[in-house]
């Protein structure tokens, strides 16, 4: 019997979940893939033996994606957020996703090719929106409010007034 997790993330993709699933693996730390699960039999979105299922965990969060056609899209309204330490972490995971057929968003949002949602989301701007200091929080977020990608120099700045 195949021991599943009690909670999973279950992603729905238009028949390339293996390839997200490895592009994620080797984006981001604590991730891999799992087991590949193969149709066992002919359906509206692949025939037997298409890879059906893959398992996967994206940083420490087990996932499965699912190959069931172009029925349902990814949206904002689901998203990965991934706290970065550093301007560079943050770039590499922006650079990552935006460079492999993505696309940019505000405010540290933007979609991998596969329309998941990420949020490249730096610590500093977290403490800095929700620091006692309300004038300070309000200009780090209006700065934020203006960003694509998080410039954590510009937030800083902001923050400092």
């Amino acid at each position: 019997m195949v021991k599943q997790a009690k909670n999973t993330v279950c992603l729905w993709y238009e028949g390339d979940a293996e390839e997200a699933a490895r592009f994620y693996a080797v984006t981001f730390p604590d991730s891999s893939v799992g087991t590949i699960h193969r149709a066992p039999g002919d359906s509206p979105s692949g025939k037997q033996g298409d890879v059906l299922v893959v398992e996967f965990t994206i940083m420490g969060i087990p996932c499965i994606g699912l190959n069931g056609g172009p029925v349902f899209k990814h949206c904002e309204a689901f998203s990965f957020q991934v706290a970065t330490a550093d301007q560079a972490e943050t770039d590499r995971y922006w650079n990552a996703i935006v460079g492999n057929g993505g696309e940019e968003s505000l405010c540290g949002w933007c979609k991998d090719k596969w329309g998941v949602s990420w949020q490249i989301t730096p610590t500093v701007l977290i403490e800095a929106y929700t620091s006692p200091n309300r004038a300070a929080a309000r200009r780090a977020f209006d700065a934020m409010m203006q960003m694509k990608k998080i410039d954590i120099a510009a937030i800083e700045a902001a923050y400092r007034g």
